[in-house]
């Protein structure tokens, strides 16, 4: 139990609950946005993105007063250090637009990610896709799911039968060109590769067995935090470029299905610089 009086089940209903009110906000905003901002080597903002985090911000510490909080928005306004965690309370890490340049140019594919983060690892997950009418979920040790349905990664071994998946961060040039010789060479050894512009739903694409793999550069704990158990927990692995243990906190995140692993770690391994974990 992470929370006084509250079982996992209990945290994951109130946790879904929030983002339902997130996902409420970013409908009423959708293709009637205001206010844009541009944030400094971050991308975009909107009052959307504002909005939907202040009100499952809210939410959540009505329910659970004693945890923490790490939100994408707060961290920009705030100029918050995003580091390795160093606290033993629960800590909820929330974006509650990832996706955002989707969302202002009306492409439907963004989503709100949610995971509590406890003694080290995350503990319970939420990623809603409100174009979709899509809520999946996870708690650790206890599978992972669609809608309430079980979903788990695919079954692909090879790399030329496989459908992958990444991103890309323009603002870090050397980044970027390690990032695009690594697409230049799985592009010609995978059956296809896409970009959907919002790594918290890549990441649900592989658990739910349609993307194989997913790999990127440069995300923030926001990004993935929740997807890295909805992966696991779907039978998929999530590992560093390196093929080393992955947290959100890293700054390479390669999720497959377990099976590709090794054989995407070794096609990369060439082309990483020192700084790429």
């Amino acid at each position: 139990m992470m929370m006084k009086s509250y079982n996992n089940q209990d945290v994951l209903l109130k946790a879904i609950q929030a983002c339902r009110l997130g996902r409420d906000i970013l409908l009423k905003h959708y293709g009637h946005l205001e206010h844009i901002e541009e944030k400094l080597h971050a991308g975009l903002v909107s009052e959307a993105d504002k909005a939907s985090e202040d009100i499952i911000k809210k939410q959540l510490q009505k329910f659970f007063p004693e945890s923490e909080f790490l939100g994408e928005e707060e961290a920009y306004l705030t100029g918050t250090k995003v580091g390795s965690p160093a606290t033993d309370k629960p800590r909820w890490i929330l974006d509650p637009l990832d996706g955002t340049t989707n969302y202002i140019h009306r492409f439907p594919i963004f989503c709100i990610s949610l995971g509590l983060e406890y003694q080290g690892q995350i503990q319970i997950a939420v990623i809603d896709v409100p174009m979709m009418n899509e809520t999946y979920t996870a708690i650790r040790g206890g599978g992972a799911f669609l809608n309430g349905k079980p979903i788990k990664v695919s079954p692909t071994k090879e790399l030329k039968n496989s459908l992958l998946a990444t991103g890309f961060f323009a603002d870090d040039t050397k980044a970027l060109d390690e990032q695009l010789k690594i697409f230049s060479n799985l592009v010609r050894v995978s059956r296809g590769i896409r970009r959907a512009g919002a790594a918290a739903y890549d990441l649900c694409m592989v658990a739910r067995g349609v993307f194989d793999a997913f790999w990127e550069r440069n995300l923030s704990p926001w990004d993935t935090a929740a997807g890295l158990l909805l992966v696991q927990e779907a039978g998929g692995e999530v590992v560093t470029y390196r093929g080393k243990s992955y947290d959100p906190y890293k700054n390479a995140i390669m999720a497959t299905n377990g099976l590709l692993t090794p054989t995407l770690v070794q096609s990369v391994s060439s082309m990483l610089s020192e700084e790429t974990h």
